[in-house]
């Protein structure tokens, strides 16, 4: 049976985390497998890779096949260095204890790597970090001062506004006050129409009725005693026609 070491994908969309499996080449990806190996995460800087490293070498020397990824991941790890020490061991070239210690040292250089390799990472993070906020403190800054400026320009004009002084509109509102048109609403106390009836005591129409005093019209009626026409009758004194006429028949 072809055995492989390969990854089973696992996590959500977009975050996947990959376990290290040995699997029989003909299963699927996430089919069935015959040991998990370890942890792959590839979603940090630098990557998590957590394998069991003897089960690791021993797949390996048993002649187990890795997929690409899973080779570099495992030449990352030491694994192939492992391999091709205990290679020379076989065939005679150095002893065990020689390829362990050569082994160590190698793990030692790698890990000064890795730990240099952190650290310009997290340098090359800080300073990004810090240029982002000097960005946005000069965008912030910049902003301010033209907010100051523009209110420095648009203030005066609040000063001109002596409208608002004029408002006394406000207090010429004594049109409430003129409302004494209700105090004067006395027209109920003008009612003394009532009062003003004295138009009937200025009824003296009836003294100015001496207008028909004012008749001496009526007074120059001495047409009346003009009338001495009658006191002229003394036709009737001129009578004493009759006087002779009675003279005559006598």
């Amino acid at each position: 049976m072809a055995t492989r070491i390969r990854l089973q994908r696992h996590g959500r969309k977009g975050n996947p985390i990959y376990h290290i499996v040995i699997a029989d080449q003909r299963s699927p990806r996430n089919g069935k497998f015959i040991e998990k190996l370890g942890l792959y995460n590839p979603n940090v800087n630098p990557a998590i890779i957590d394998i069991n490293f003897d089960k690791t070498v021993d797949w390996v020397m048993k002649g187990a096949q890795p997929s690409d990824t899973v080779k570099a991941i495992l030449s990352y790890k030491g694994v192939y260095m492992k391999k091709h020490l205990l290679t020379g061991v076989a065939k005679g070239a150095f002893n065990e204890e020689e390829a362990e210690k050569r082994f160590q040292a190698w793990m030692d250089s790698k890990e000064q790597k890795i730990t240099d390799q952190k650290t310009n990472i997290d340098k090359l993070t800080a300073d990004t970090n810090k240029a982002k906020i000097d960005a946005e403190k000069l965008v912030n800054s910049e902003r301010a001062k033209a907010i100051q400026e523009k209110l420095a320009v648009e203030t005066p004009a609040p000063v001109e506004t002596p409208a608002a002084v004029e408002t006394p509109a406000a207090e010429e509102t004594p049109a409430a006050e003129e409302t004494p048109a209700a105090v004067e609403t006395p027209a109920a106390e003008e009612t003394p129409a009532a009062e003003e009836a004295p138009a009937a005591v200025e009824t003296p129409a009836a003294e100015e009725a001496p207008s028909a005093v004012e008749t001496p019209a009526a007074v120059e009626t001495p047409a009346a005693e003009e009338t001495p026409a009658a006191e002229e009758t003394p036709a009737a004194e001129e009578a004493p026609a009759t006087e002779e006429v009675k003279s005559k028949e006598d």
